[in-house]
């Protein structure tokens, strides 16, 4: 077990367009298979983790919302996403020889257990990935929201918020303004009253309320996120004491 290792247990916060490699869109086999290997990396230095997935690569509720569909549909359209990833990503760390189990917010038992608690810890406590797939639940709440509640129910000690194209978080977007400044460190008061992109601000309530660490990384670069949940200095860290 590494020396250096901040962090026991972690949240890892995938967006669904993380799943979907150069194509931007479905899920990408060799991509999903990448990320395994990546969390198998995690599992090996004895660091507990769990993985919440989003749903973008496949339907992203807020596009059907603003189209004129009925918001509850559409975000349970969206919850609907997140578990065929999370089922993507359970094959492939099960090929890799990890053991992991899918939790779903809402039931579904022939392909995934009903989110517990305490079953969750128990499972990490065995070693085992779990992924949390169908949101909270509820319309109306991000994924973010959901990473940000299930780390303060597992006790995590660290979201690490996986980013695509981007290695932290920026004053503006790098991606337009080749002057953008990138934080390495910002408070959790500062993201919400400047309105930076890191989650939406229910997630950096509850993060700020439970004193929930968050690690922004770019999710392109292979290792990441080893080394964030090792606790190296990477991309822009919210909150905690580090």
């Amino acid at each position: 077990m590494a020396e250096d290792k901040k962090f026991k247990r972690v949240i890892l916060k995938l967006s669904g367009e993380a799943m979907a490699g150069a194509k931007g869109f479905g899920i990408d086999p060799e991509t999903v298979y990448s990320l395994a290997k990546q969390i198998k990396e995690v599992t090996n230095e004895g660091i507990e983790v769990a993985v919440v997935n989003g749903g973008g690569n496949i339907w992203r509720g807020l596009s059907g919302y603003n189209k004129g569909m009925d918001r509850a549909t559409a975000d349970y359209m969206g919850m609907l996403a997140t578990v065929i990833n999370s089922l993507a990503l359970q094959d492939s760390l099960e090929n890799l020889g990890v053991p992991s189990r899918v939790q779903v917010a809402i039931e579904m038992r022939q392909i995934a257990e009903p989110y517990i608690r305490r079953r969750a810890v128990r499972h990490l406590e065995k070693a085992r990935v779990v992924i949390f797939a169908a949101g909270t639940g509820n319309p109306y709440f991000s994924t973010d929201t959901t990473a940000a509640l299930r780390a303060a129910e597992i006790e995590a000690d660290a979201i690490l918020m996986a980013k695509k194209g981007v290695d932290g978080v920026y004053d503006s977007d790098p991606a337009k303004n080749p002057d953008a400044k990138k934080f390495d460190k910002l408070d959790y008061i500062e993201v919400i009253q400047r309105k930076l992109s890191v989650m939406d601000s229910t997630a950096i309530s509850l993060c700020m309320d439970n004193k929930i660490p968050i690690v922004v990384f770019n999710i392109d670069e292979p290792g990441n996120i080893l080394k964030a949940a090792k606790g190296e200095e990477i991309g822009t860290l919210v909150g905690g004491n580090l």
